[in-house]
């Protein structure tokens, strides 16, 4: 079976996903391309051999699937518009702007019985699957504590140029709900569901509704604590980077780059172990994490006209995480209690 799959964007994050699957898939066409900004269209077609269509209707009409990889604000008029025609939809995160989109968009998608994927790539990453496999392996006791930092530059400039994001109109918020939504979702992921958090948000750049910086203080349902800090600043040699660590009961572990580490753990009378690369993935593998190139999953979802993960069900969770946050931010950091959420599937 050949896909044809579209693209609604053409931005930074629509070439990552096309190169993607490019690099891990047979079968797939490439159907159209619809941006508002031609020349970026045109630039994305030289790459991908997608043609350049003239309008979002165009795509849909063109394709199996499609990416939704525009502004946050125009994801939820497109996921409709495609769950509407049938078609498969990959829906970048976050979802909308706010919690409530984000419901109304799982649902639209749930209704019409339609393969829906979220971009929380990190599901698939072998650095964070290694850190979930350390915290539930009982040799190292019960986790007690994890510091995640996430800081990129402002990602309105540099190699990014993306302006729609200091537009609160496009955007919603800012740092922690367009960039760490990954991070929230990761918190959760290796340390299992939060039951309150307590939060502030700053403003440095002075860009109405976009706060540059949130720390958050959380506390899981098993007890455990952590702390996220978030930062977009203007360190344009410094990449986008993640530090974690966690603290079990009998163990300590650390993670460095998001994707093939290095991850570091020591257990109380053993040798420090560092693994990155093949031999992380090699090991998580074998560990039973889940794994793989997240668009070449979706793709064969498609095929195989089965559910795709994690979906927009899964993503809603995040979102309510992020609304618990800004909650508490919004009342000068009074703690929050975080609902379980009927979506959430895995």
């Amino acid at each position: 079976m050949t896909v044809r799959v579209g693209f609604l964007g053409a931005g930074l994050i629509a070439t990552y996903h096309s190169k993607s699957l490019h690099v891990a898939r047979a079968g797939v066409t490439w159907s159209g391309v619809y941006d508002p900004d031609r020349e970026r269209a045109e630039q994305f077609a030289l790459g991908s051999g997608a043609p350049v269509c003239e309008s979002e209707e165009e795509v849909l009409d063109r394709s199996d699937a499609v990416y939704v990889c525009t502004w946050t604000a125009a994801h939820p008029h497109l996921v409709e518009a495609a769950a509407a025609r049938g078609l498969a939809v990959f829906c970048e995160k976050p979802l909308g702007v706010d919690l409530a989109t984000a419901q109304a968009m799982a649902a639209t998608v749930e209704r019409a019985g339609v393969i829906n994927q979220v971009g929380l790539v990190l599901r698939h990453s072998p650095a964070f699957g290694m850190l979930k496999a350390l915290a539930a392996d009982p040799a190292n006791g019960r986790p007690m504590s994890i510091v995640f930092r996430d800081d990129q530059y402002i990602p309105i400039q540099g190699g990014y140029r993306s302006t729609w994001r200091g537009d609160v109109d496009k955007a919603g918020s800012g740092t922690l709900l367009e960039h760490s939504i990954h991070d929230l979702d990761m918190l959760e992921h290796v340390l299992g569901p939060v039951g309150a958090v307590s939060a502030t948000t700053a403003r440095f750049h002075d860009l109405p509704g976009i706060e540059d910086v949130a720390g958050v203080l959380l506390r899981f349902a098993s007890g455990a604590t952590g702390t996220l800090v978030s930062v977009w600043h203007d360190v344009l040699e410094r990449p986008s980077l993640r530090r974690v660590e966690l603290f079990c009961e009998r163990a300590y572990a650390s993670l460095e780059g998001d994707w093939f580490g290095p991850v570091e753990w020591v257990r109380t009378g053993d040798a420090t172990v560092r693994l990155e690369g093949a031999a992380l993935e090699e090991e998580a593998a074998r560990r039973g994490c889940t794994l793989g190139n997240p668009d070449a999953r979706f793709v064969e979802a498609v095929e195989r006209a089965e559910p795709a993960w994690p979906s927009f069900a899964d993503a809603v969770r995040a979102h309510t995480l992020a609304d618990a946050v800004y909650r508490s931010a919004a009342l000068g950091g009074a703690p929050v209690d975080v609902l379980p959420d009927p979506l959430v599937t895995g």
